[in-house]
Formats: C-alpha cells, structure tokens, sequence
C-alpha cells in the first residue's frame, strides 16, 4: 500500500487535540490501512504500544462488543495508567449507541478517538445529534488514478494509458489491485457489493423487498450518469418484473443507497438564478469496478465513465460540484472551493466539428471570467476563445 499523504496530511494537525477524528468512506476503500498509517505515525513520535488501542469491529474477535456498555467496559479495562491513550475503532456503525461511550472517554478520560465508518450518518444525522461541535470529519476516496501510478510505481505515458484504461472499468478500490486475473478481480468485486447492498443498506434500514433494492441498485449502476426520472425508474422496474411502485419507495430506498456511500447524487445548480433547482439531479458511482459487475451485456458507456471519473476526483480534490443549468444547455460540472470556481465539461473524444461545437458552445450563455474546461481524451490541443482544452489523464495527474 500507498502512503495516503494527502489524508494524513490533514489529520496529522488533530493528532493530539481532543475533537473526535471520524473518517468514512465506501467500505474498502481504505479506511483501515489509514489508520494503521496514524498509529505508525504516532509510533515514531514516540508514543508507547500501551498507549495505543485498536478495535476493528468487523473482526469476528471483537463481535462480543455489541453496545456502547461493552464498549465502555472493555476500553476501561485496557486504560490502566494516566496516561494519554489513542482509541482507533473501525466500523464503529457496528455497534449500537456508539456515541454514549465515544462521548464518556472524551469526557473523563485523556484520550484521542479515531473512529472510522461506512455510512454517510456519521457526517450527518448521528454526529450532528451527538458529537456537536465535538468532531473533525474527513472522507476517504478509493484510489485517483495519481495514488494508482504511485502505487504500481509507473511513469511512461503508454503505461499510464493503459492503467487508466483498467481503472476506467474496473475503479480504484485499494485491494482489487491484490487480483491477479480478471475472474478474482469480479468475484472480490462481487462480493464486496454483496457486502454494501446486505451489510449497509438491507440490515441497516430493515429492507424487506430485496428483490425490489436489486431492481433498483440494478438501474442506478447500469443507468447512473442519466439525469434522473423517477418515472423512468418506475417504467424499467414494470418492464422487468410487471410490478407497479410508488415514487416515495423509490426515493427511499435510493436515499439508503446514498446512506451506504454506494452512489453520490448531485444537484442541479442555475448558473442564472443562481439556486438549487429542488429534485433536478444526477447519480455518480462512489467506485466505477462496482458499476461495471451489474453491467451485464451492455456496451460500456466510455463517455459516462470518463465524466463519473472527473466528478470523482473534483470531490477528491476538495470541490464542492454541482451541475450547470442554463435555458439551452447545460454545464457538466460547477466545481467550487474557498473561493474559487471552475467550470468542466467532459467528453471522451472531440471527435468532429459537431462535437467540438456542443462541448465548448456550452459556455456560450456563461458571461462571468471564472475558468472554463473541456476534458477529453484528445492529445491534441483544441483550445479556443479563452476556453482551455486537457487531455484528461493529464488533468487527473495533476497534483491540485
């Protein structure tokens, strides 16, 4: 593995502070190894083992620690010195009324907590509830294409398109890089599907229609680059199975799906109202290897991928994205940060003038100075009229 210098970086500040460091991410994505990389951190700043505890709750030999009273008794149990100790818990959405025993160590011990997991509650509901002004949070990302080079220790261009070219299908999970041939490589990816869909989403929100979810993580991750029609989702369920559903199910169990960190949804921004335009959105694949194993018999959509990929890595890189929506056309992304804003456009090639004309014509009825891009795979420059054209590996391998 990848020294992840670019979460360490930000976390390395609160080391020692006493606000609670929650780290999520998808399952897999390499949460754990990031935590071992803090306690090999903190190992050569000279903090003792003794001071150090390590719980990950996916491990059978933890499965006795069911609810915050387990936890607080087995912890105090360990803490047998004044010293400072440093508690790392992996998965903590394992265990019921975590929260209670995370707040008593901080309240009445010397401690510094780590805690990692696999739903987006721990950046919302459950932590805006308990953990109030209490907590740093950090989301980690399955490997950019940048991490993957790094890690395969590659630098010639002819490789480095053929690297894309796999991660292009198959994403950045960490350990799908330990498969040694395509059959493992599906079954590793299956399984860690299975995992979400049964772990995440059916036990976690008492889902009784699996069949139903499966229909529907079906067409977001066959389908997951279109805008998105609850009526279209209605029509293909229909088709596939002649059942009528309601649109709130629907919304709901699409709302679980986000929770599990399995899809992101995007919203739609008016570039001149300047507003959120309620229910307009679009659906991204947290990881494209998860999309491509329920893409059965369909022709890779190249195009989708790529503009998956860039969103992808604009959040990464710490933008807040939106879509553009002006009355004749639309923007690909609104990318913002601080106080800066891009505008991307995505296209896999620039293949004739008509093309050429509908990606950079986008911008037409966008007067602001604010910088304006259109990525595609093209190694030609096709720059013009202040709009800047990159090729898109080269733009991913910038270190932004």
């Amino acid at each position: 593995m990848i020294i992840r210098e670019k979460y360490l970086s930000q976390i390395r500040p609160f080391y020692d502070q006493d606000l609670i460091k929650v780290i999520t991410g998808i399952r897999r994505c390499g949460k754990s190894i990031l935590l071992t990389q803090i306690i090999d951190e903190l190992k050569h700043n000279n903090i003792k083992d003794s001071q150090i505890i390590f719980i990950n709750f996916e491990y059978e030999e933890f499965s006795f620690i069911k609810d915050d009273m387990d936890l607080h008794n087995y912890i105090t149990k360990k803490m047998t010195t004044e010293e400072k100790y440093y508690l790392f818990f992996d998965e903590i959405q394992n265990v019921n009324n975590w929260e209670k025993a995370i707040n008593s160590f901080k309240a009445s011990r010397n401690v510094s907590i780590f805690i990692t997991g696999s739903n987006s509650d721990l950046l919302s509901g459950e932590l805006a509830t308990h953990l109030t002004g209490r907590y740093v949070s950090f989301k980690v990302f399955p490997f950019t294409l940048l991490e993957i080079c790094e890690l395969k220790g590659v630098t010639d261009k002819n490789e480095i398109e053929n690297i894309f070219n796999d991660y292009l299908l198959w994403g950045g999970l960490p350990q799908r890089f330990m498969m040694t041939d395509e059959h493992q490589l599906r079954v590793y990816l299956s399984d860690l599907y299975d995992s979400i869909v049964i772990k995440d989403i059916v036990r976690r929100f008492n889902i009784k229609d699996l069949d139903l979810l499966n229909r529907i993580v079906e067409y977001i991750v066959t389908t997951p680059y279109q805008n998105f029609s609850a009526d279209n989702l209605s029509n293909f369920i229909l088709n596939k199975d002649n059942r009528e559903v309601s649109k709130i199910t629907l919304y709901n169990y699409l709302e679980y799906m986000s929770k599990a960190m399995l899809i992101n949804k995007v919203e739609r921004y008016d570039i001149r109202g300047k507003r959120i335009l309620n229910g307009k959105y679009k659906y991204y694949l947290t990881d494209l290897g998860l999309g491509h194993i329920k893409n059965f018999g369909k022709r890779p959509q190249m195009g989708a991928y790529l503009e998956n990929i860039v969103y992808n890595e604009l959040v990464f890189r710490g933008y807040d994205v939106y879509i553009g929506n002006l009355k004749s056309s639309k923007v690909d992304f609104i990318a913002t940060r601080f106080n800066e804003k891009i505008y991307i456009q995505v296209a896999y090639l620039l293949a004739d003038d008509k093309v050429i004309d509908r990606e950079f014509g986008a911008y037409k009825g966008i007067e602001d100075n604010y910088p304006k891009y259109v990525l595609s795979m093209d190694h030609f420059d096709f720059s013009q009229n202040g709009i800047i054209h990159k090729n898109v590996i080269d733009w991913l391998l910038e270190e932004k």
